[in-house]
């Protein structure tokens, strides 16, 4: 049975940290979906300054822009996203019977989906539109689902790794490959033309929200929410 280090900060700590980062998230998110939903002139121009010459060039580079279909069509796409979830799910109910960690993970990332799409219904931005696309995509554009849920899948699986003491060169490369991922795939989405940079970073910002809430969820102090990971008998 895994029991937490003596003299590790307790999980009140954890937990009021967690929601600190939640209330700051949650501000920045109500804010910039107003901006989106007023069309507030300046975010607007931004947009607009940032979209139009990034579609020429993806017109133009014809190579990378094939190159960043594929990365956010199969590497980053929001299933492959869920489907690494699922997998850690089984891998934390088979290697460490950790059966309330696996279903945090799997109903925080259903529960994000969830909020994406109100998101996009509520605002219903139309997306980017052009003489000359290069890619499409469907539903409404703000927030960024690609964006979005590759910051809560990394998000969360950074989290767990934290939590379950992994070592310095697994967490170091962990890191890295979340910081590619998640601003990869807002990149792709600007420059493939699916989506505005506001709609890239609502995704952002709605996903690190959804990750601090689950993270306050799991760590609340009472009901035995917050149970360290317990290790199958060797």
């Amino acid at each position: 049975m895994y029991r937490q280090p003596a003299g590790a900060p307790p999980r009140t700590w954890a937990h009021r940290a967690a929601a600190l980062t939640a209330a700051v998230f949650a501000v920045c998110s109500a804010l910039l979906v107003m901006l989106v939903a007023a069309r507030w002139h300046p975010l607007v121009a931004l947009d607009d300054a940032v979209s139009r010459p990034t579609h020429r060039w993806a017109v133009r580079e014809h190579g990378l822009t094939h190159t960043f279909r594929i990365l956010t069509d199969w590497v980053w796409d929001p299933l492959t996203m869920r489907l690494v979830c699922a997998a850690a799910a089984v891998w934390l109910v088979w290697r460490r019977a950790a059966w309330w960690t696996a279903v945090w993970l799997a109903v925080t990332v259903a529960l994000s989906t969830i909020v994406q799409q109100s998101a996009k219904a509520a605002v219903d931005r139309p997306r980017p539109t052009w003489p000359d696309p290069v890619d499409s995509a469907h539903y409404a554009a703000f927030p960024s689902g690609h964006a979005m849920t590759a910051t809560v899948v990394c998000g969360l699986l950074l989290w767990l790794l934290h939590r379950f003491g992994a070592g310095r060169a697994l967490w170091r490369t962990a890191v890295a490959v979340a910081a590619v991922s998640v601003a990869g795939v807002g990149l792709t989405r600007v420059w493939l033309g699916v989506h505005w940079p506001s709609d890239v970073l609502g995704g952002w910002l709605f996903g690190a929200l959804v990750v601090a809430v689950a993270v306050m969820a799991y760590e609340w102090p009472r009901g035995g929410r917050a149970r360290p990971p317990v290790r199958r008998p060797r």
